[in-house]
């Protein structure tokens, strides 16, 4: 009997160059930025802070990819997936290191939308911004975002 069970990870290898690409695409577009990868598990994988980022934005970057990696889904999503339900939007906005706007992508083990196995986070530019920067990362490690 097999009993093995196999989920998707992300290298640490994976996590530097998608930070690292996307500071390279923020510095580009004369932004400053904070970023993260996080794996399925919650664990930070990879920070990137450049020179003059909000301070503040640590935090956000870390639970953006935090939220991002919990869900599977983009943090913009969270706002249309509660709706009109005030219940659901008190509840969640009470949880730590739950972020409901943009910035925070899931990361796919694969281009085509594979199992999920971490997510990516940027803040200090506006909310397209940040995601621009995600996704940037995300390209140059091969996944779509």
């Amino acid at each position: 009997m097999n009993l093995e069970v196999n989920q998707a990870q992300i290298s640490w290898e994976a996590a530097a160059a998608a930070t690292q690409a996307a500071v390279r695409y923020a510095q580009e577009n004369g932004w400053r930025i904070n970023v993260a990868v996080i794996d399925r598990g919650g664990n930070l994988m990879s920070f990137l802070r450049m020179s003059g980022a909000f301070i503040h934005s640590i935090d956000i970057a870390i639970d953006k990819a935090y939220t991002a990696a919990s869900f599977g889904f983009p943090t913009k999503d969270w706002m249309a997936a509660i709706g009109h339900d005030d219940g659901m939007k008190l509840g969640f906005s009470a949880q730590p290191r739950l972020i409901v706007f943009g910035g925070g992508l899931p990361i796919r083990a694969a281009a085509d939308g594979g199992e999920w196995c971490g997510g990516i986070g940027v803040s200090g530019a506006s909310e397209a911004q940040d995601e621009e920067c995600a996704r940037a990362g995300l390209a140059a490690i091969g996944l779509a975002g």
